[in-house]
């Protein structure tokens, strides 16, 4: 069971998908996983869009 982790960092979230989705989990499991331990941070369409980011070459998890 994951234990939750009250008010993270924007960068600790994006930290986090970064990770994931360079081991390859797809958005939706990334975005189950992240809601699993922080709660409702940051819904499942941004997700996919910072998976996107990271995709296309983007390596800073802060926003612009």
């Amino acid at each position: 069971m994951a234990v939750s982790i009250p008010n993270p960092a924007k960068c600790e979230v994006c930290s986090v998908i970064q990770f994931l989705n360079a081991k390859g989990e797809a958005p939706g499991e990334i975005h189950c996983r992240i809601f699993s331990v922080y709660g409702d941070v940051m819904n499942s369409q941004k997700v996919a869009k910072w998976c996107h980011e990271f995709n296309a070459g983007k390596t800073d998890v802060l926003d612009e």
